[in-house]
């Protein structure tokens, strides 16, 4: 876990983050989600009523968040991009045992988009 700022909030880590976005609400942006764990984030994220629209923007504007996201948590954590980039070229999966199989994989099998996203950055990163 490793704190990140999106959009100008801080966040405990980047579930936290992903999660906020749910909302445009700026009270429950700092309330529930600036230092909400991974699992507390997900879950109140998964209990709101989102902003209008969020169910069909997920799924195709998610991944570009959730990109975000994650580059500036490798960019504002100097240890974690070490880590990120020593990996090399090597495949990255977000494998799961909790049944998500879009963000992850679950047996190998699944869509693996975080893993995807963590190889685009660690690419980017070795660009730079």
């Amino acid at each position: 876990m490793a704190p990140v700022s999106y959009n100008g909030w801080d966040y405990t880590n980047n579930e936290a983050a992903f999660q906020a976005q749910k909302t445009k609400n700026r009270r429950l942006k700092f309330q529930l989600f600036s230092q909400a764990s991974p699992s507390e984030a997900k879950a109140a994220g998964w209990a709101r009523r989102y902003t209008p629209g969020w169910a069909a923007w997920c799924w195709w504007a998610g991944c570009t968040v959730m990109y975000e996201i994650v580059l500036a948590k490798f960019t504002q954590n100097p240890d974690l991009k070490e880590k990120l980039l020593a990996t090399g070229d090597e495949s990255l999966e977000e494998g799961n045992t909790w049944g998500d199989t879009i963000w992850g994989t679950v047996d190998g099998v699944g869509e693996n988009r975080l893993g995807k996203i963590l190889m685009r950055v660690r690419d980017e990163l070795n660009e730079a």
